[in-house]
């Protein structure tokens, strides 16, 4: 079992948890209003008045063969619109109850 975090601005939430759906990637819990700045490019979301936009992140737990094609999916999606800035991250799972 793998942990990925996914962080995106707010306007990727319908297309994110839809992929999730379509991966049947049933369990998650979504942050709302998580502030952040992109590595390379893209501007800060720090909810302000100089900058107003706001990121969420969703962390899901997956069996580790659909890692790599959500992986892809995310990707494709962060390509289409790179401006908004969409990021996952992944860790392994040692124990869950």
């Amino acid at each position: 079992m793998k942990s990925i975090l996914i962080t995106f601005d707010q306007a990727h939430n319908e297309q994110v948890v839809a992929l999730l759906d379509r991966m049947n990637c049933r369990g998650f819990t979504r942050i709302e209003q998580v502030q952040g700045r992109g590595t390379r490019k893209g501007d800060p979301h720090y909810g302000s008045h100089a900058w107003p936009a706001m990121n969420a992140a969703i962390i899901t737990i997956v069996d580790d063969e659909k890692v790599d094609s959500l992986l892809d999916a995310l990707h494709r999606m962060d390509e289409h619109t790179d401006q908004l800035g969409l990021r996952a991250f992944v860790w392994n799972i040692e124990r869950m109850i």
